[in-house]
């Protein structure tokens, strides 16, 4: 049996058991919890799993959504913090709570009613999950969550891609006072992308409406109206491509040729919810204009008993605090669970 030495923030060392080295089933592969995702979402619930004392696996596919951006702000006491070293503190901080980490995929989810889980618990009956990892291996799980985000497609434009979270952004909430006061231009992707050129103006007086693939009849008297009093002008044709020089966006061309001199461009990148798993275990899904997610409750309990789901697979707009706040209602809430169904199972016993 391998065991891991690992330091927490307090400066504890405990012992760990690496994956695989013991369980709640006696079995070497059980888990109380298998959280799907080490973003800040899966990293806040493994925290106070953690600190509950439960057998806690994290399964981390290494991808998350703002690895493009230097820094992330608005979180309290972490603004400005850059996303590696925020997950990196994370995983420092679970360690000490005796959490497992692994670098890998779940591939497939199997639920068994009659599984681990003992009681009625909150809504979650018996079930029990075998969750197969790209390895190979399988391993048990009392309770999951899914914390497997989203993933933005950008808009095909030469250039964005290349530029995204540099000078190319998508939210002013998260970027907008970096760049402050700058000559903003707004790729639209839709009729909704009037709402991020109004947003945008907060940040900036000097913003271009780029209309891109939208037909100017596309917007409402109403957007023409508020586009005009923010003083956002309004450019109708394709764009071509972005503008670089010195590693620095300088403009925006037209398919006629003409360039627009701007040093900031926000798009709007379409969101690709991470639910395979989701699915595959029949959770119910709500159609939005941004993705089909999962119907939760205000825990983040999907319609399938025993799993819950958090942070941006439940939801886009969904910000490194929210997420991370998600994951600890979720947690919360699966601590709770567990204990009264072990409760309730030797009350009947």
């Amino acid at each position: 049996m391998e065991v891991v030495t690992m330091t927490g923030k307090s400066g504890r060392t405990r012992e760990g058991h690496v994956h695989g080295t013991g369980g709640t089933d006696g079995t070497g592969t059980g888990y109380d919890v298998v959280v799907v995702g080490g973003g800040a979402a899966g990293l806040s619930a493994a925290l106070v799993l953690g600190r509950a004392r439960l057998r806690t696996l994290v399964v981390d596919a290494g991808e998350p959504r703002n690895a493009p951006s230097p820094h992330m702000q608005g979180y309290l006491s972490r603004d400005g913090m850059s996303p590696a070293a925020f997950l990196a503190a994370g995983r420092e901080e679970i360690a000490g709570y005796g959490v497992e980490l692994l670098t890998g995929r779940v591939t497939a989810v199997t639920r068994n009613d009659t599984g681990t889980g003992t009681g009625t618990g909150t809504g979650t009956g018996n079930a029990g999950f075998a969750v197969l990892l790209d390895d190979g291996r399988t391993v048990r799980a009392r309770r999951l969550i899914v914390a497997t985000g989203l993933k933005d497609e950008l808009p095909t434009v030469p250039g964005v891609t290349e530029r995204f979270g540099r000078d190319v952004l998508h939210c002013p909430f998260c970027h907008g006072w970096e760049v402050r006061d700058q000559p903003f231009g707004v790729l639209a992707s839709s009729a909704m992308s009037v709402h991020q050129a109004l947003m945008v103006s907060r940040w900036s007086k000097d913003v271009t409406f780029f209309l891109h693939t939208v037909a100017e009849e596309e917007l409402s008297d109403q957007d023409l109206r508020r586009l005009a009093a923010a003083g956002v002008g309004v450019v109708p044709g394709e764009v071509a491509e972005l503008v670089v020089e010195n590693d620095r966006l300088t403009g925006v061309r037209i398919t006629d040729g003409s360039v627009h001199a701007r040093s900031v461009l926000y798009v709007g990148p379409r969101p690709v919810p991470r639910t395979g798993l989701l699915e595959r275990l029949g959770a119910e899904l709500s159609e939005t204009p941004f993705g089909a997610y999962p119907v939760v409750d205000p825990t983040g309990l999907t319609s399938v008993p025993g799993v819950w789901a958090a942070g941006n697979a439940v939801g886009f707009a969904e910000q490194v605090v929210h997420a991370a706040s998600g994951g600890y209602r979720a947690a919360a809430a699966i601590v709770g669970d567990l204990l009264m169904t072990d409760l309730d199972a030797a009350v009947a016993a």
